[in-house]
């Protein structure tokens, strides 16, 4: 199961041990790292990347699930506790993109508080043990949540709702006297320079997500081939999963175009 992870530390030198830690229980298959970065919380509630990627199948934070759960953890939504209508539009939007769910950020934000470190990484796991006893060992606060598909459901939702309105307004525009005709066109035209803006949007992250799902994929079935026994298992297993869930997220985003 791919899950969003976050290990808080005390210190600097405890943060980048557990972030070796990690890369070992990756390398012996207990877990599969996609990808991976150290941060530190400053004074301010700000965030700073330390270390990142290594070189994982996701060789970039941004635009990607860790980079936008980092963002959320230096930004109001990471520090917010409560509802996600007190977030703003920007963060709603990485909220969809990290695949956690707002009860998520405010657990973290609690214990990775200015001066701590953390590390911060998109995993897949069948079992918590092997991460929580390395992590635990160097007295790391570990959270994890699995991966949520909030992001597609949500465009959706919003672009059938722009449909709808722009629909219900050229049913308008066809009954409005010759005056109001303009008026009304105007504001069809405006909702759908606001759809196609979306449809773009879901385009160039349908793009991304293809590669990094490909990357992904790529990177465990190199591991499988050198792998043996319940380790080749379990790897095999995390490329069925990841596959399941990007078809999913296919068959989600095919209702946009429909």
């Amino acid at each position: 199961m791919e899950k969003m992870l976050v290990v808080v530390f005390d210190n600097e030198t405890k943060a980048y041990e557990g972030s070796r830690a990690l890369n070992e229980l990756d390398f012996e298959g207990s877990i599969t790292i996609h990808a991976k970065a150290v941060i530190s919380k400053n004074s301010d509630g700000t965030v700073t990347v330390k270390q990142g990627n290594d070189d994982f199948p996701v060789r970039t934070v941004s635009g990607t699930a860790i980079g936008s759960l980092i963002g959320l953890l230096g930004g109001p939504a990471g520090l917010a506790v409560g509802a996600l209508a007190g977030t703003m539009a920007g963060s709603l939007a990485d909220l969809f993109v990290a695949g956690v769910d707002s009860d998520f950020l405010p657990e973290v934000s609690r214990v990775l508080t200015p001066g701590k470190y953390a590390i911060v990484a998109d995993v897949s796991e069948e079992w918590v043990t092997p991460v929580d006893t390395k992590m635990e060992a160097l007295n790391g606060f570990v959270f994890r949540t699995a991966r949520k598909s909030f992001e597609e459901a949500q465009r959706a939702r919003d672009v059938a709702e722009l449909r709808a309105e722009i629909d219900q307004l050229k049913a308008e525009h066809a009954r409005a006297k010759a005056e109001n005709k303009a008026r009304l066109q105007a504001k069809i035209d405006g909702l759908n320079a606001r759809l196609q803006a979306k449809l773009q949007q879901a385009r160039q992250r349908s793009e991304q997500i293809k590669n990094e799902t490909e990357a992904k994929v790529q990177s465990l079935q190199q591991k499988a081939e050198e792998a043996r026994g319940d380790a080749k298992a379990a790897i095999d297993a995390r490329v069925t999963e990841i596959k399941k869930q990007y078809d999913e997220w296919v068959e989600q985003a095919k209702s946009m175009v429909a």
